[in-house]
């Protein structure tokens, strides 16, 4: 059989073509059986997680579906597409059809994605009426993003609210890379969030600074974080265990610096925890009325620069991203002025206002060690009662 130059080259397009085709339907056959293995709920690391509630569970069944849909869809078309290309081709002396205007195409082509989107939406529209059903909620807790950290209130009709800050925890050796990485890096805390298991808790979420996001992907939780606005959403966790996240919004520098753990213990667990957290609330009360010799406010203080301020000014007071503390004028000068920069903050700065963040005992203690460490050594101290004093003056 001879052939033109022109057939010649349609006919090796065609060719490259139906290759590049079955490369492309290799990878996706190679593919599906871990997409089969995801449909089994065991763990794929490409694959959402199934979490530990029951309306996770919903979110995971309603993406598998979505994804089977579009699978067969996909299988469909490209089916059809394969099977044009071997039997239709040009090469074989097959005259394309012609027509115009086919009412039944027409109607095929509008009646059969309406019946998909139907089977999209039934579902879709079940799981998103859960996840926003926030009613006959067990317990509420406030959650308040921060540059960079979380602040947890959990509100009581009692009025015996708890409050802390959750602050990430890994070493500066292993953010500086003078320290090999642990398991969870980054996604570590001094304080996590403790809930009771097979308990609903809505979260009130809203911000202080910028734009957060609260995101816990095992709790089936992504809300936004926004200043002056409260959003709502709720979980139920059904297992005992240790579940992290992230703020999913881009917010600052160190937006990679501000996890979310959430402890979901037995309730008999959480009752314990809650009253040894409100007896801690309760000696921070007695405190305010103590006063503390510079021993004391060194160590406290200490702890408390580690927690919250050496991000910024350094470990050894050198500055960073905000200004030195060894030899600062603030840290060296007149204690109002001091006082009045670590209550209230500077505006348009990252220096935050640690008024509301910071009891009056351990704002006192930090201020009396930023003014003697470092080589400071101003000999001042702060009592809890001088900054409670400051607040109301």
């Amino acid at each position: 059989m001879m052939f033109s130059g022109l057939e010649l080259e349609n006919y090796s397009m065609s060719l490259n073509t139906f290759k590049r085709l079955l490369a492309f339907a290799a990878g996706v056959l190679v593919t599906l059986p871990g997409l089969a293995l995801a449909a089994g709920g065991e763990k794929n690391a490409l694959n959402m997680p199934v979490g530990v509630t029951d309306v996770g569970r919903s979110i995971f069944d309603l993406h598998m579906i979505i994804l089977w849909i579009c699978v067969a869809i996909g299988a469909l078309v490209f089916g059809v597409m394969f099977y044009s290309i071997i039997y239709h081709r040009k090469s074989r002396g097959v005259k394309p059809a012609q027509f115009h205007e086919s009412t039944k195409v027409e109607i095929a082509w509008t009646v059969v994605p309406f019946l998909i989107l139907i089977t999209m939406a039934v579902p879709a529209t079940s799981t998103l009426l859960d996840i926003y059903d926030f009613d006959d909620a067990d317990m509420d807790v406030l959650v308040t993003g921060y540059q960079w950290k979380w602040k947890y209130e959990y509100l009581a009709e009692d009025g015996e609210s708890v409050a802390f800050f959750s602050n990430l925890s890994t070493p500066q050796a292993e953010i500086y890379n003078t320290d090999g990485k642990n398991e969870n890096y980054l996604l570590e805390v001094d304080e996590p969030l403790v809930i009771p298991v097979d308990t609903k808790v809505r979260f009130l979420v809203t911000a202080n600074d910028v734009i957060h996001s609260w995101w816990v992907p095992e709790l089936a939780v992504k809300k936004d974080a926004i200043p002056g606005f409260i959003n709502e959403t709720w979980t139920r966790a059904n297992e005992i265990g240790t579940y992290r996240g992230q703020c999913a919004e881009l917010c600052g520098k160190d937006h990679g610096f501000m996890p979310i753990v959430v402890e979901v213990v037995s309730k008999e667990d959480y009752a314990a925890w809650l009253g040894e957290k409100q007896e801690q609330a309760a000696k921070v009360k007695e405190l305010m009325a103590q006063t503390f010799s510079l021993e004391e406010l060194m160590a406290r203080g200490k702890a408390v620069y580690e927690r919250n301020c050496l991000a910024c000014h350094g470990a050894r007071g050198e500055g960073g991203v905000g200004t030195a503390i060894a030899g600062s004028p603030i840290a060296t000068g007149e204690l109002g002025g001091h006082l009045e920069i670590g209550i209230n903050g500077v505006a348009g700065t990252a220096m935050q206002a640690f008024g509301g963040q910071l009891n009056d005992v351990d704002l006192a203690a930090v201020i009396t060690y930023q003014r003697n460490a470092f080589g400071n050594n101003m000999g001042d101290l702060v009592q809890p009662i001088d900054v409670f004093n400051y607040k109301q003056g």
